[in-house]
């Protein structure tokens, strides 16, 4: 999720209110078509719990079932997921109903705390940034194909005080049984920690999106932001370099690459990874989102998705700062589709194929929780690729 003090931070001049109207396919970007968009109703109640906040979304291609994460820390209700019909076919975007929902579980078969409700909790000795019990802060979410279990990705916190002890919480992928009960986590590769110097993922640009590759055999992760020893975040004027990592199910990393996040449009605020999806060998679609805000606090969106190509890139895994090694050799993309006004889009996945031989794409752009007022609603997108 995207923060309005992180779009604050890079602000500029207007907001992209000149960019391409809503939902159009900005050229020369013309391979995919917008089948459709669909608005949920802000606030949005179902099981007790308010429908927002949603980052990532998934579609199981057995059963034709979408799974969605919201992007509560366990404000509004515990974390959790919902599952979804969403109606996709070539003559458009159909109905999207919300079927269920499920918190996710701790280890110790509670749901997870609120950061108040954690931080004033009593603790025996130093809180470990590692602790399975502590708050998440969801931000993807897939259909394990080997499994059927659900597998879901947090940013973790980095709170760094002037005085007292700094509240450092790892990101993390974890494992969930379809009830939400928890079934393990994948191992972090060794530059995924958030220790207290500057070293490690930027507070609330970690672990955005990841995806299982190779059939299930792999797991590609992107992070939204350079670490903090790869240099600045991308400004009007430079892109940024962020770290997409192949690790095996067992947590072995198989190698780690410098995706090219592009510069910031003109007068956008903040701009970042929000998603990446398998592609084929070596290939993923990513997914780049801008938010600007502009005079009397309006708010404009942009989304590039990507093809990113792997083959020839540098395996940046021992690399240390990205900033100090001019010689690596970034992955290589291709732009595939480019939208405005469409929202805060942050999560993708592969939806049915069509009768015309397309692949459709669903997106879902976050609300989050009404923090940008009803301008930026959740919305699911659709479209068509060849």
């Amino acid at each position: 999720m995207i923060s309005r003090a992180c779009i604050a931070a890079g602000l500029t001049v207007a907001a992209l209110a000149a960019a391409p109207p809503p939902a159009a396919a900005a050229p020369p970007h013309r391979e995919a078509r917008v089948l459709g968009t669909r608005t949920l109703p802000s606030g949005l109640q179902y099981a007790g719990t308010t429908v927002g906040g949603l980052s990532g979304i998934d579609r199981d291609p057995r059963t034709g079932r979408y799974v969605l994460v919201a992007d509560d820390r366990s404000r509004l209700a515990p974390a959790r997921f919902y599952t979804a019909d969403i109606e996709v076919s070539a003559s458009g975007l159909g109905a999207v109903e919300i079927t269920g929902t499920r918190p996710f579980l701790r280890p110790d078969g509670t749901t997870y705390p609120s950061m108040d409700a954690w931080t004033a909790a009593p603790c025996a000795g130093p809180r470990a940034r590692c602790d399975p019990l502590a708050p998440v802060d969801p931000e993807d979410i897939r259909f394990d194909p080997l499994s059927g279990h659900v597998w879901w990705s947090q940013e973790g916190e980095r709170i760094v005080p002037r005085s007292g002890a700094p509240t450092l919480i790892d990101p993390s992928i974890r494992r969930a049984r379809p009830d939400g009960r928890f079934a393990g986590r994948l191992r972090l590769p060794r530059n995924g920690h958030i220790v207290a110097d500057d070293r490690g993922p930027r507070q609330n640009r970690g672990i955005e999106g990841f995806t299982f590759a190779a059939g299930g055999r792999l797991v590609t992760s992107v992070l939204e932001a350079p670490l903090l020893q790869d240099g600045p975040e991308p400004g009007p004027d430079a892109g940024a370099l962020v770290r997409l990592t192949v690790q095996t199910r067992g947590g072995g990393v198989t190698g780690q690459y410098a995706y090219p996040v592009g510069p910031l449009s003109a007068a956008a605020g903040a701009t970042g990874v929000s998603a990446i999806l398998a592609a084929g060998h070596g290939r993923y679609l990513v997914l780049e989102r801008e938010v600007g805000v502009g005079a009397g606090g309006s708010l404009g969106t942009r989304v590039r998705i990507h093809e990113a190509v792997l083959d020839g890139a540098t395996d940046v895994a021992r690399v240390h700062s990205l900033a100090d090694a001019p010689w690596v050799r970034p992955v290589r993309k291709r732009p595939v589709a480019e939208l405005a006004g469409v929202g805060v889009v942050e999560g993708m996945t592969w939806g049915p194929r069509l009768r015309t031989g397309e692949r459709t794409l669903v997106l879902v752009a976050d609300d989050n929780f009404g923090a940008f007022g009803p301008d930026l609603p959740t919305k699911i997108i659709a479209l068509a690729l060849p």
